[in-house]
């Protein structure tokens, strides 16, 4: 076990996407790159099986973390559920950003200005499907994709799950005990450096629902025979399931596995080579 553990930490790992439903594509497309300053990255419809995606960020694939967006024919509207929390974009100046995304007739939902007892600027907004984007003033900007914010309901137990199962590394936790909550803060690098999953725990409440909109975070590993390995025995120790076991997709051919962690949130594991390839 300890042999195997020490994987998730040679590995070459990085955070990859975020995998979400959409009522309407075109309409979230035009919110994300007029209000957030996003690019179309790549598009597919796939007709045959009744979907279509869209890869939106702020820069390429190979080395930023971007949105894939999915709609579902047909289908308009999701369960956002109460477990997903928020994404978060880092800008230079949230007063002007906010001011923009209102001319565009974005919906501020909470007014930039310094956090609860803090000196960091935010601003949440809401985009066309009810998802909360937080807005955080940042000196220096690596990708302004920043964050994903996911409720869990036993922190200590799901930062371990995340550090033995994916390698992520602890970078810092707040605890808010005047609001009730604690957060902590997982990367592959440092914070300014990288994309963040934010996990938090709301005093006294272990579990929430998960509704039908959020689907998954996709992280890239060298070798996801291994990786499934490492996460099947800590998934026995802490909670968790193998959902996919490692191998390549149909028709792709990417070698792909997935999990869920204690609280039922789903990881999809990506070979590197492979993604790499898929995008050329």
């Amino acid at each position: 076990m300890a042999d195997l553990l020490e994987w998730p930490k040679q590995d070459k790992r990085r955070l990859l996407h975020v995998v979400y439903r959409v009522g309407d594509l075109d309409r979230t497309i035009k919110f994300y790159t007029e209000c957030f300053g996003m690019k179309l990255l790549r598009q597919r419809d796939v007709p045959e099986e009744k979907y279509a995606n869209a890869f939106l960020g702020f820069g390429p694939e190979q080395s930023h973390f971007v949105v894939e967006l999915t709609y579902n024919y047909g289908v308009s509207s999701y369960d956002i559920g109460d477990g997903f929390g928020h994404f978060a974009i880092a800008t230079q100046d949230v007063y002007k950003l906010a001011e923009h995304i209102l001319s565009k007739g974005g919906n501020i939902t909470r007014d930039p200005g310094p956090i609860q007892g803090g000196t960091t600027i935010v601003a949440f907004v809401k985009d066309p499907d009810g998802y909360t984007f937080a807005l955080i003033q940042r000196p220096t900007i690596h990708d302004p994709f920043c964050q994903i914010m996911l409720r869990v309901g036993d922190l200590e137990r799901s930062i371990q799950f995340y550090e033995k199962a994916v390698g992520l590394k602890l970078l810092r936790k707040v605890d808010k005990p005047e609001n009730k909550y604690t957060a902590a803060l997982l990367g592959y690098a440092e914070e300014h450096e990288t994309t963040v999953l934010e996990l938090t725990y709301n005093y006294g409440v272990t579990e929430y629902s998960k509704g039908n909109a959020y689907a998954q975070i996709a992280i890239g590993t060298d070798d996801v025979y291994k990786s499934a390995e490492v996460v099947s025995a800590v998934a026995q120790e802490l909670g968790g399931k193998i959902t996919r076991p490692p191998g390549p997709l149909p028709g792709l051919n990417t070698k792909i596995t997935s999990f869920l962690d204690p609280d039922g949130w789903k990881t999809v594991l990506v070979d590197n080579e492979d993604f790499l390839k898929e995008l050329n």
